[in-house]
């Protein structure tokens, strides 16, 4: 194919443009088409591509190759065609909103902590930007975020103008850029108030009062790095609306108010924590008392229908302080019978190899092992070996 010439990107004059006539200068055998002229936002620098119509055809994705936009259609379009371009307005503002909020995020957290922007990628639901941060660390505490996040909102409420232009060289070379550009000419320069700047070729609202809330969802380690996760604008308030009811009706179930349900939650769970601690030492006690009441020499064996996995560990534990002492037990399980063999330390015998020996399906250490069974005759098997 010729050489096709450059597009002119409207979008980089006017973000709010919906609707824009072109016309086509150029098809590939594979569908796609390019315009003279085009609204369309093209994947890049971390920002989704556009969809909307040309003409009566969707368009599904859009990319840029040395300076022409290319549009994937679904159906075919012919070279000197006339279109009428209609972007999908939702999906843009939306965009336009997730990424003037990692201008604001990036912007802060390098003047905060010193924190270098490396990566970024809007996603459906929220978005992350990757950091470098000064001696290696992969995270920030949750002090450091409340604060990165209350410097942002209050900056979108300050309402501050986004500016975005070309500058010349000469005044390029004399901007406080957060970042160094990307490309050696026509460099597109994103200004925010008097405290973000930065080289960037995407769509943003015309003030930081448009971008609405910021809310950071978390800050984890990734590959090395720190990776913060969040959204802005109307995802934001999506998520506040979701938290604030998921918030009201805990607060319900606890016969509390909102603020008064963490306290009242840790309160009831220390409760039931305990009561569970009491319960598992009653039933441990039971187990005790029925194995006392079955030992047969040092061999202490039954099946325990009321215990489960951490009874039968908890009972074998204190039986096998006597060094001599030897316990075969089970319990229900998922699938038939849960099993556990330990002995005392003056035993000369290997647990693992007896359970499996008699059935079992598991596996442990000489002392203590662990598995399942289809049925009692496993335990039986073990016990009648250890008696002849």
């Amino acid at each position: 194919m010729e050489d096709v010439a450059a597009t002119d990107r409207l979008y980089y004059e006017n973000a709010y443009l919906r609707e824009f006539d072109g016309r086509v200068i150029a098809v590939r055998e594979d569908g796609w088409a390019a315009l003279d002229r085009s609204a369309f936002y093209p994947t890049s620098g971390g920002q989704p591509f556009d969809t909307g119509t040309l003409n009566a055809a969707r368009v599904l994705d859009v990319e840029v190759e040395n300076g022409v936009v290319w549009h994937k259609t679904d159906a075919a379009l012919c070279v000197g065609e006339t279109v009428h371009g209609a972007i999908d307005w939702p999906r843009r503002w939306d965009h336009m909103q997730q990424h003037a909020g990692d201008h604001m995020l990036a912007g802060a957290a390098w003047q905060l902590f010193g924190g270098v922007t490396i990566g970024l990628h809007l996603g459906k639901e929220d978005s992350t930007i990757d950091m470098d941060l000064p001696g290696g660390r992969t995270h920030l505490t949750a002090e450091e975020m409340e604060t990165l996040e209350t410097l942002v909102n209050r900056r979108v409420q300050q309402d501050d103008p986004i500016r975005c232009w070309f500058p010349n060289p000469e005044e390029l070379n004399a901007l406080p850029l957060r970042k160094k550009p990307t490309v050696d000419s026509h460099v597109r320069v994103v200004a925010m108030g008097d405290y973000e700047m930065v080289p960037c070729g995407g769509t943003h609202p015309s003030s930081t009062g448009q971008i609405g809330p910021v809310k950071i969802l978390s800050c984890a380690p990734a590959r090395g790095k720190m990776r913060l996760c969040f959204v802005a604008g109307m995802r934001a308030v999506t998520y506040f609306q979701q938290t604030a009811s998921c918030a009201e009706q805990v607060a319900a179930a606890l016969s509390s108010t909102v603020t008064e349900a963490p306290e009242v939650f840790q309160r009831e769970r220390e409760a039931r924590l305990n009561q569970q601690k009491e319960n598992a030492q009653r039933l441990t006690q039971a187990a005790l008392e029925i194995l006392r009441l079955r030992k047969s020499g040092h061999i202490y064996a039954a099946h325990l229908p009321f215990a489960d996995r951490e009874i039968l560990l908890s009972a074998a534990r204190e039986l096998t302080k006597v060094p001599q002492a030897v316990a075969l037990l089970s319990c229900p399980g998922k699938s038939g019978y849960a099993l556990l063999f330990a002995k005392g330390t003056e035993v000369e015998l290997d647990m693992a190899a007896l359970l499996r020996q008699c059935g079992g399906k598991g596996g442990g250490k000489p002392d203590l092992a662990q598995g399942n069974a289809a049925d009692e005759t496993a335990l039986e098997q073990a016990a009648a070996l250890l008696s002849d």
